[in-house]
């Protein structure tokens, strides 16, 4: 409703009625919007003390004596009365309502424009977001695309990793480039572990143990981890958060690098 009132109020219709330019149908329109709306009849006020204000500030005054030939014409003859005529400028009436009526537009005109700015930068806004949705979708394009290459890459080597009895459900796939010297990740599934402890991924060598980092149920997606040439095996254990380490008994997962995968 609210923008039904600003439409007929910057439509221009009150001034041309007030001036008695306007139709019949826009006469009935005019006075039901006046009758129902405090807004229309308040500005419709506000319009006729304006006009009123521009007439009396063109209205002529009446040169001196006029009253005094008046009585005398009255004296002579009660049935006729002359007045000395002096054409009121109605031009400059006129051309002050026109002023209002082109001020009421300009106005208007200035509204439209307002709100055509409001509507660009809305559009321009979401124009820089897609291009960033397309800037960060095209980057994930480019990840997957890399790490597709990667896979496919006759020199990388597929690793499967299969629980034990301590975590028979758990299965994850390594794959390595030793011509690259790549290595990367995908967990397929995990076992879930009690608040203090997680899964950790290790590199195996001859006289020492190597942590490749953890591993977490909710990141099931590829991803790099460390390369260690000369490895000879990968394993999965399950670790304290504590620091305390009985990993040996704690292994749920290994699989041999020199051997066949």
């Amino acid at each position: 409703m609210e923008e039904k009132l600003h439409t007929f109020l910057q439509s221009g219709l009150l001034e041309k009625y007030l001036v008695g330019d306007t139709s019949i149908a826009e006469n009935l329109e005019v006075e039901h919007y006046i009758e129902s709306y405090k807004e229309v009849s308040d500005a419709y006020n506000k319009l006729q003390t304006n006009l009123e204000i521009v007439a009396k500030t063109n209205a002529v005054e009446a040169p001196l004596g006029v009253l005094n030939n008046v009585l005398e014409a009255t004296k002579k003859d009660p049935k006729v009365i002359v007045i000395p005529q002096h054409k009121t400028s109605w031009y400059s009436i006129a051309a002050t309502i026109t002023a209002f009526l082109f001020a009421g537009s300009s106005l208007y005109l200035y509204l439209k424009n307002q709100d055509l700015n409001s509507e660009n930068q809305v559009v321009i806004e979401e124009i820089y977001d897609l291009r960033s949705d397309i800037d960060q979708n095209n980057s994930q394009l480019s990840k997957l695309s890399s790490e597709l290459n990667k896979l496919n890459n006759p020199d990388t080597q597929k690793y499967v990793l299969n629980g034990n009895e301590r975590a028979k459900d758990l299965k994850t796939v390594a794959y390595i480039n030793p011509i690259d010297k790549t290595s990367m990740i995908d967990v397929i599934s995990l076992p879930k572990l009690p608040e203090e402890q997680y899964y950790q991924i290790r590199a195996e060598f001859e006289d020492k143990m190597v942590s490749l980092g953890y591993l977490d149920d909710s990141e099931r997606r590829l991803r790099s981890i460390p390369y260690l040439e000369d490895a000879l095996a990968l394993s999965i254990t399950i670790a304290n958060k504590n620091g305390e380490s009985s990993l040996e008994d704690k292994e749920v997962a290994e699989i041999s690098l020199k051997g066949d995968n």
